[in-house]
Order: structure tokens, then C-alpha cells, then sequence
């Protein structure tokens, strides 16, 4: 499945300078290669085709029914060809046609206008040298207004941004544009412009139902290949819990056929009746698959905008934190107790889940605020479709309490739980951007996170650290897995120095929470020896002093700003959590938001 992965509609990124070797473009700054056009598709039959986008750029429908020569006006002698018409072979050409259409008299022009062209400055993180970042790079993307002086993006667009610039169709002018929330999860990101000469005489999209199948559907943005807009037209060929590459989760998504390519991310798909359905933002790539994009639809979009009103920041979407089992086997069912081919296994219950509190292993649950759950983790949608058992809860907020109908023990109960983000023991984002870190006699302590498996390669991390992050769970709020990525070669740390890729596990015999924590008992340490235990019993002893006298000239000759993020410049705040030594407790499916796993394995 890895080699058939989903890749962003990445923005576009442009040419790169006079000087660079390669012909090849600058990468964009998301953390997918960006996605490419869509094999050639066969035109649409006529019954697919919209009616709002059906002429390009707005050209008048009323030369439809003719073909238009490019002609221009001659001038001189004998009789003037701008008052003649002419027919050759079967051609009609008037020249007192205008060639170029007023867009001002069409009611398309509207909608177009509300889509505008982002460029977004980027600066990523370095996670092997967290205390700085890597060398900037630009890109653009689309965008488009949703009302009240607001703009909607998708995430990845405006990740890691430090300048973010808007540009209306039409103008030269560029404007500057601020994130008010970002959507990691529903790669969605607010924008907001304060000049208001941006606004003026704009009108926001209207956001549309939920389409069906063979709906047309028309993309607009503004992917490579030009600098003005564009518009691909399709049609709707499903709609079911899609996994969100940027986010790493899974929520709803509608699957189309018209072509996304990079650049068109963050920019709207309209329906027939040019209303918004969703704002485009990915691609499947394969060498068996082609013409497969993929829409946010407007469910997860007024999730995301109500969100935000309600909590004037974005929360993200809960999850009930359970693992789960199919239950279509009937000895399977049998055993359990279950009457009915109905309801799915509890196999494991996250600690930090709060249902982990009403839920416990080998529970079957039978239904979701009164939805039925069939035995293969899905629940009944519209009218005669089914969509996986995720969908019922994206549909709720973070604190929202859902009701669960569970078979225990062959007992029919109801329990109550509330819902909540789930937390990721190695998070797929850095909260801020930038990594924490803590340097100790040149030993570089950062946090795992999946950002930093993806820059160091997954070969140079070693195969039972690369387990504990894909199938590990958090037992306490706050939890991390420390490692050591380096260590700054210095006298005090001979020896040492060819570490690189390993988990500390104690500091003089006190089992580490996460990095803050390490920090703490560093500070407050008064034994004369520094004592870091690793995986597999590996020691690096330090003496304390020695290692407090270095700091200021291994900081020096590395050019370090400071031996510590500023995040843990903070006052640590014990959470009174005991830390269980995990060892090989493993769990058998990977740690993350998709549904279905290889082996039948579902997360809710």
C-alpha cells in the first residue's frame, strides 16, 4: 500500500533560479512530493456539463453556436475588412463581433472572482538541528472567500509559513494575509486580510449539500501551468471516510475525475448551481489508478468554521480512542454472545481515552447515539448507502458526549462516554512549529515525532524504536518518547560521541515523562554524576559539573543560540503520573487515525 499512498494537490511552486543545476522543482512545503496532472480524460457526455463553467475565463455563450477566427482589424486602401463578412469553406467570420467578451455582463464572473491566488513563504523546521531551521522556500496554492472578511485554504498551503500574500483575479496587487486557525487534521486553515480594499466588491461563496454520485462538479484554482485561473470540470465517482494525508486522519471525502494538479489546493469545487461542494486538496498516484482526486466536502468544512465560532479557536475532531474487530465471522459472533451479524470488537482501549473509564476488551459495541453498527464497522448513510463507523464521530465536537449500546458478556448495557482529540505518543505535527530540545554536556535530546522520522529515514532509527512509534499508545497525558539524535563531539562526552537515534529511558534511576520533564530533573539534579540509562541497559555517565562547564563552549562552537528550547524555559508542572516502562508491550496494529488496517483492524 505504501507505493499506492495518497499525495497532496501540493501548491505550486515556481520555476527555480537562473543559477540552480537541476531541472528539477524546488520541493513544496508539505511533507509529500506534490501531486501530478491526472492522465488525459475523455470529454464528459453533454448531460454532465455545468452550466455556470461551461465557457473558460467567461467567454460569451452567445458565439456558441459558430466558430470565432482571430481576426483583427485592417487597416488601409481599398475597403476595410472590420465592416465585411467572409466565408471560406464553411466558415463564418463576422468582424464587427467583439473578439474579447465583457466579463463584467456574465453571471459566472462572480464565483470566479471569489477565488484567489495564494504565495506562501516557507521556513520547515530542522529536526536533526532543532535549534534551527532549514533554508526558505516559496510556493502558491488557491484560496477562496467564505464571508465576513475571511478566506478558506487548505493547511498545507500555509504550513510552516512566515509570509503569507492573496491576489484577486484580475489584480496586480498582492495583499497580506494572516492564519486565524489551522485544521491539521481537515487540512483547512483559516486566513483573514485586514486592508479592506481587498474586499471591495467581492461577494463570498455559498456553501452546497453533500453531492451524489455523477454529479458534475467543476474545480477552480490556480495550478501550474499559467498564471491565470483555471477550470476542470468531472463528475462525482464516490464518497466514503477517505484518509487525509496531511492530517493523517480519517474523515469524510468526496472521490472526483476532474483534474487536480499542484496548485489547485485550496481551491473550491462547484456544483451545477455554483454552489461551494468542497475544497480540493489531494490525489491518489498510482501506476493502476488515474483521474482520482479528492474533494473536502462542505460537512467537514462547517465542522471546521463552526468549531471555530464556537470555540474561537479550532479543537480538532474527536475520536473514541478504541481499537476494533470486524465481526463477520458467526462463530466469532457466537461466542461473544451477539444474536444478531451486528456490532464490532473492542480489542484494546486507550488509557488516555476517557472511554477508557465505561469500556473495556471484548466489549461489542452495538450502535452510536442510536445508529446501528453493522459487523464490518459500518453505519447506515442516506438513503441506501453505508460509510465506516469514523463518520459518527467527526460528526461530534471535542466534549461532546456520545451514548454507545455494547454487548458485555452477553448482557445488553448502555454507557455513556465523552469524546475527545485523540493524542498521539509520537505526534504526525509539531505543536508551534518548532521542536523542543535540551543539550547536556553536547548530548541533543528532542522528542519523536513522525517529522523527524521523515528527515532522518526510518533505516538510521533502528527497527525497535521505529515499533514503539508505529504501535505504541500513550498511558498518561503528556507522555513522550526522548531520544538522543546526536551528540556535539566534546571532551566531556569521549566515548559518547557516536550515539545517535536512542531512547533515554532514566536520569539517576527516575523514569522520564518527556522532555520537560527531563529538563526538570537535569535543573534540580545535586549528585555529582549525571546517570542516563538507554534502551538495552546502555549507561552514559557524566560528571555534573564538568558537563554544566562545557555548555557555554559547546554552545560557542556550534553556533547553538541556546542549549534548550524555549518551551522549557518554562516552569515544569509535575502531572503526578507514573511512568510504566512499556518494553516489548506492543500492540499488534499500527498506531494511527486510518479506519481499516491489513488485517481487518479498524480505529474509531
Amino acid at each position: 500500500m505504501a507505493a499506492l499512498a495518497a499525495l497532496f494537490a501540493s501548491p505550486a511552486l515556481p520555476f527555480p533560479s537562473t543559477s540552480a543545476s537541476s531541472s528539477s522543482p524546488p520541493s513544496c512545503s508539505c511533507r509529500f512530493r506534490p501531486a501530478v496532472a491526472c492522465a488525459p480524460r475523455h470529454p464528459p457526455s453533454s448531460r454532465r456539463v455545468t452550466r455556470r463553467f461551461d465557457e473558460v475565463e467567461g467567454a460569451s455563450k452567445k458565439r456558441r453556436g459558430g466558430v470565432i477566427g482571430g481576426g483583427g482589424g485592417g487597416g488601409g486602401g481599398g475597403g476595410s475588412l472590420a465592416s465585411s463578412t467572409r466565408k471560406d469553406k464553411g466558415l463564418s467570420v463576422d468582424f464587427k463581433d467583439p473578439q474579447v467578451a465583457d466579463f463584467e455582463d456574465l453571471e459566472e464572473d462572480k464565483f470566479l472572482n471569489a477565488v484567489v491566488k495564494v504565495y506562501c513563504t516557507h521556513i520547515r523546521p530542522d529536526y536533526g538541528l532543532p535549534w534551527q531551521k532549514q533554508r526558505q522556500h516559496s510556493s502558491t496554492g488557491s484560496a477562496f472567500m467564505i464571508g465576513d472578511n475571511k478566506l478558506l485554504t487548505n493547511a498545507h498551503c500555509v504550513e510552516h509559513d512566515t509570509q503569507i500574500k492573496v491576489k484577486r483575479r484580475g489584480d496586480d496587487k498582492k495583499y497580506v494575509a494572516k492564519v486565524l486557525a489551522r485544521g491539521t487534521e481537515c487540512d483547512l486553515a483559516m486566513l483573514s486580510v485586514e486592508n479592506e480594499e481587498f474586499w471591495r466588491g467581492t461577494e463570498p461563496l455559498q456553501l452546497g449539500r453533500l453531492p451524489c454520485l455523477q454529479d458534475s462538479v467543476t474545480v477552480v484554482g490556480y495550478p501550474l501551468g499559467g498564471d491565470t485561473i483555471s477550470v476542470t470540470k468531472g463528475v462525482v465517482s464516490r464518497i466514503e471516510v477517505t484518509p487525509y494525508a496531511h492530517g493523517t486522519s480519517d474523515l469524510l471525502g468526496v472521490q472526483i475525475d476532474a483534474a487536480i494538479n499542484a496548485g489547485n489546493s485550496g481551491g473550491p469545487a462547484f456544483n451545477e448551481q455554483g454552489e461551494c461542494i468542497g475544497v480540493a486538496f489531494q490525489v491518489f498516484r498510482s501506476d493502476e489508478a488515474e483521474n482520482i482526486g479528492y474533494v473536502i466536502p462542505t460537512t467537514v468544512v462547517s465542522h471546521f468554521l463552526n468549531d471555530y465560532r464556537k470555540n474561537g479557536k479550532y479543537t480538532g475532531f474527536p475520536c473514541l480512542g478504541v481499537l476494533l474487530q470486524k465481526l463477520e465471522n458467526p462463530a466469532l459472533r457466537e461466542s461473544l454472545k451477539v444474536p444478531s451479524s451486528e456490532g464490532v470488537l473492542v480489542r484494546r482501549v486507550e488509557p488516555t481515552a476517557p472511554a477508557s473509564s465505561v469500556l473495556r476488551k471484548g466489549d461489542v459495541i452495538t450502535s452510536f447515539d442510536g445508529v446501528s453498527v453493522g459487523c464490518e464497522g459500518t453505519v447506515p448513510f442516506r438513503s441506501t448507502e453505508r460509510i465506516a463507523f469514523r463518520y459518527l464521530t467527526s460528526q461530534k465536537y471535542a466534549g461532546d458526549v456520545a451514548q454507545l449500546g455494547i454487548i458485555r458478556e452477553g448482557k445488553v448495557m448502555k454507557v455513556q462516554t465523552v469524546l475527545r482529540p485523540r493524542k498521539h505518543l509520537v505526534p504526525f505535527n509539531v505543536d508551534g512549529g518548532q521542536p523542543s530540545y535540551l543539550i547536556v554536556a553536547g548530548l541533543v535530546f528532542t522528542p519523536l515525532t513522525e517529522p523527524f522520522i521523515e528527515e532522518e529515514c526510518e533505516d538510521t532509527l533502528g527497527l525497535k524504536l521505529l515499533a514503539k512509534a508505529r504501535y505504541s499508545l500513550s498511558t498518561f497525558e503528556g507522555e513522550e518518547i526522548v531520544i538522543v539524535s546526536q551528540v556535539l563531539a566534546n571532551d566531556v562526552n569521549i566515548g559518547y560521541e557516536h550515539m545517535g537515534n536512542q531512547q533515554v529511558i532514566k536520569l539517576n534511576g527516575t523514569m522520564i515523562k518527556n522532555i520537560h520533564h527531563l529538563a526538570h530533573l537535569v535543573d534540580t539534579c545535586q549528585d555529582k554524576f549525571l546517570t542516563f540509562e538507554f534502551e538495552d541497559d546502555f549507561l552514559v555517565v557524566l560528571d555534573r559539573e564538568e558537563a554544566v562547564a562545557a555548555s557555554s563552549d559547546i554552545q560557542k562552537e556550534h553556533a547553538i543560540p541556546s542549549v534548550r528550547s524555549m518551551d522549557l524555559s518554562e516552569p515544569y508542572v509535575d502531572t503526578n503520573h507514573e511512568v510504566q516502562n512499556q518494553g516489548e508491550d506492543f500492540g499488534d496494529s499500527p498506531v494511527t487515525n486510518f479506519e481499516l488496517g491489513v488485517d481487518c483492524l479498524l480505529w474509531a
